[in-house]
């Protein structure tokens, strides 16, 4: 607003100078050498800099640690660290020095900047949040400047707010943090690290607003060393996908506000969503809003939660329609994936379709076992054989096969790859890196060749559930894995 009356009042100034007969060169001479300084200014940060002038009291967001499910130990082992800052007269009788730094690792959308709310919330502390891109400016100096703004906000606002705490919270510290050396264009990246080492080490006990420093990364390996030392970063919170318990908390959380049908399992969903981040969950409740909207229900039921999850996965429908061809070809591939799926393991199929959503033409879901984080060799054999499923499949009910099986020879390959490199191949325990290239291609084709003869004997013998899968998916275009295990079943019978 003041930039507008200024321009206003200049523009009136130079009329009238014209009107009563000055010469206006000089004038406009002197505005248009201050324009340029100013704008000169401006481009190098030193006007209109990133303001931080406005930080939020925590308690204006109104988030606890109650409200983010599925991560336990990560809040535990923050708010442990929160109560050396919460109690830190009484922690002096053992000499226990608070904490300066806390650094949240993990994959995205699993609840990092939450919890960095919640901790402003739990120490009653000012909040203010910067983004690690804010930093960096192609002028130098410019980051640097900006540090030294953030951390005197802090100090600054805390008193107004009537608190004693602070919280800065920097999103994607990776950007601001990285391994110094690693841009040679200039030093800017490295006087920005610099100077918030500089901050970090002067963080005392006895200041009179205590301040603390937390920070997010999903890439914790391109910080500086310098930057993760004690001292600096006390406190590393590992911020993990959640387990299936924690997905279905994090599924209660997001669906308290929406009204479910009788018919909802969400122990059912959590189970079937291994993998997904809590911003996955959300996004899966709130498309199986949208779709119960759609639908004109009142209320949301399983199917729709089923289809959000198709969703979330794969990416909407799409319109395009591959010939009557091209859909046989894409029934007997998914087939083949499914057959060998239920072979391997009994109920593991949970939706088969051959709608095209996002990159894919059709897929099969499997619903997923128990989280596993260690995996033998049968269950790594058992997975090349499912994903080789597709192609033989193809070519031996049709003929050949198809360049929709890339995905699943890369797939594939990786995972023998993975046999490999842990000792599970017929060389045993090996150096991957110093095996020499032939041997090592003719150990991978090896261990893919084996399950190929496997799949081939199993589906050469299941040619007619081809046939009456392969039609019911050609009309309805899905089929559920109840269904499809239905008609294996009665196969079997008549065998």
């Amino acid at each position: 607003m003041l930039k507008e009356i200024s321009i206003g009042l200049s523009l009136a100034l130079i009329v009238s100078m014209i009107i009563m007969g000055y010469d206006v060169t000089p004038f406009l001479f002197v505005l248009a050498a201050g324009g340029g300084l100013y704008y000169v200014a401006r481009m190098r940060g030193m006007v209109g800099a990133k303001n931080f002038d406005s930080p939020v009291g925590a308690g204006r967001y109104e988030i606890s640690f109650s409200d983010i499910g599925g991560q336990f130990s990560a809040i535990h082992e923050l708010r442990e660290a929160l109560d050396f800052i919460k109690n830190h007269q009484s922690i002096r009788s053992l000499g226990i020095r608070p904490l300066k730094g806390i650094l949240l690792t993990g994959p995205p959308g699993t609840g990092k900047t939450l919890m960095a709310k919640a901790a402003a919330s739990y120490t009653d502390a000012v909040f203010i949040a910067a983004s690690g891109s804010e930093f960096i400016e192609m002028y130098a100096g410019v980051g640097a400047q900006r540090v030294r703004k953030l951390f005197q906000t802090a100090r600054d606002s805390a008193p107004r707010q009537k608190k004693n705490y602070a919280l800065i919270f920097i999103d994607e510290i990776e950007i601001l943090g990285g391994k110094r050396g690693q841009t040679t264009s200039h030093l800017e990246y490295d006087q920005t690290l610099n100077q918030l080492l500089v901050e970090i080490d002067g963080l005392k006990v006895d200041d009179n607003v205590r301040i603390l420093l937390v920070a997010a990364t999903n890439r914790s390996d391109m910080l500086d060393p310098a930057l993760m030392r004690p001292g600096r970063f006390d406190r590393i919170v590992k911020v993990d996908l959640p387990d299936k318990d924690g997905r279905l908390e994090i599924l209660k959380i997001h669906t308290r506000n929406k009204p479910l049908a009788e018919d909802v399992k969400l122990n059912v969903i959590a189970r079937e969503t291994f993998g997904f981040s809590g911003a996955h969950l959300e996004s899966l409740a709130n498309e199986a809003a949208i779709l119960a909207m759609r639908e004109k229900s009142s209320v949301i039921k399983q199917h729709h939660f089923n289809e959000s999850i198709d969703k979330v996965m794969m990416g909407g429908k799409l319109d395009k329609r591959p010939s009557e061809a091209e859909m046989k070809r894409i029934a007997i591939h998914e087939i083949g994936h499914a057959l060998i799926s239920e072979h391997v393991r009994a109920g593991s199929v949970s939706t088969l379709t051959i709608t095209p959503r996002g990159d894919a033409l059709g897929y099969m879901r499997q619903t997923p076992e128990d989280d596993t984080y260690l995996y033998t060799k049968d269950y790594l054999e058992n997975q090349i054989s499912v994903m080789l499923a597709g192609a033989v499949a193809e070519e031996t009910i049709l003929g050949n096969h198809s360049t929709g099986s890339a995905n699943d020879f890369e797939q594939a390959m990786r995972t023998a790859e993975t046999m490999l490199r842990s000792g599970m191949s017929d060389l045993g325990v090996i150096s991957f890196d110093n095996l020499p290239q032939e041997l090592k291609h003719n150990t991978l084709t090896g261990i893919i060749q084996e399950q190929e003869q496997r799949v081939k004997k199993q589906i050469s013998e299941a040619r007619q559930v081809f046939k009456k899968i392969s039609e019911i998916l050609l009309e309805n275009e899905k089929i559920t894995g109840e269904q499809f295990r239905k008609v294996i079943g009665e196969y079997n019978a008549l065998n």
